[in-house]
């Protein structure tokens, strides 16, 4: 329960962030004759296709990263619950350490 609830947090980040950088582009389509449910629409189907890829790299991933964990550790299941969620943790926490550290200071500050 708690994954859904920090997986819809993430994804309502990514959506609010994509959004407001296409505010523009969703104003001409509203100019344009572009309905607010047409923009809605569009808008979930990016976020479902975020979504399906999400799910899949994401489980594609865990398995692999999993795999290789039981073959390094004796005694270890590559299918542990617990294992899978190191994986994933660590997977991600390295992702976003590193892309962080590759940000500009100044727009940072």
């Amino acid at each position: 329960m708690l994954a859904a609830l920090l997986a819809m947090a993430g994804l309502y980040g990514v959506i609010s962030c994509v959004v407001t950088c296409r505010r523009n582009e969703i104003g001409i389509r509203l100019a344009l004759g572009a309905t607010r449910g047409q923009v809605v629409a569009s808008v979930m189907g990016e976020a479902a296709l975020l979504l399906v890829i999400g799910v899949v790299v994401g489980t594609v991933l865990s398995l692999v990263a999993g795999r290789g964990a039981g073959s390094q550790l004796f005694g270890l299941k590559p299918y542990d619950p617990i294992t899978l969620a190191a994986a994933v943790g660590l997977l991600g926490g390295i992702g976003a350490a590193r892309g962080e550290t590759r940000s500009d200071d100044c727009a940072a500050i």
